[in-house]
């Protein structure tokens, strides 16, 4: 690694939807996090941060977590410590999925969903889901580690049709565009 470039240390990742409206049932999202292995970076994950859980190492952990949307703000933040990450990690795929009980539901029917992605104060994406309106889950932000460059970014909406399950095993895939 560039002793002048170290790459993305440190994101904060957050989703954020408005409640349901009154006498509907509540809207709940999850933010979800993977990581694979140098050996496999689009297979399987080797382990799945989400609510109520953390990484084995400490370095993925969830800050604020909502089941109906009527947080301040950001209701959904989850940080990801890249630079503290074991070498044998190369991607971490951070999403977000709809809790299917007790009412299916699709991107179409949350109110106003939206996702940021930043470093420190530096933001490094930030959108709505507005290009899966069909999925029941997504991706929103991909890092991948560079041997020379450390950690670096993409930004890309990828849309799931799939229950929470099956989605935390195939986020690390293609998906829809």
């Amino acid at each position: 690694m560039n002793g002048l470039n170290k790459g993305i240390r440190k994101v904060e990742a957050a989703v954020k939807w408005d409640p349901s409206p009154a006498g509907q049932p509540p809207t709940d999202l999850d933010i979800v996090a993977a990581t694979y292995l140098a050996s496999d970076p689009y297979g399987e994950p080797a382990y799945v941060v989400h609510f109520d859980s953390r990484s084995p190492d400490g370095t993925i952990y969830l800050n604020r977590d909502s089941t109906d949307g009527k947080g301040f703000g950001w209701d959904e933040v989850l940080t990801v410590e890249l630079e503290r990450l074991d070498a044998r990690y190369a991607r971490v795929v951070v999403g977000v999925v709809i809790q299917q009980r007790p009412a299916h539901r699709t991107f179409v029917s949350v109110l106003n969903p939206g996702f940021r992605v930043r470093e420190g104060y530096s933001v490094l994406a930030e959108g709505d889901f507005g290009s899966v309106l069909g999925a029941t889950a997504a991706t929103f932000a991909d890092f991948v580690r560079d041997p020379d460059e450390g950690w670096t970014f993409r930004d890309d909406v990828r849309g799931f049709e799939d229950d929470p399950v099956t989605f935390t095993r195939s986020m690390g895939g293609l998906g829809q565009a």
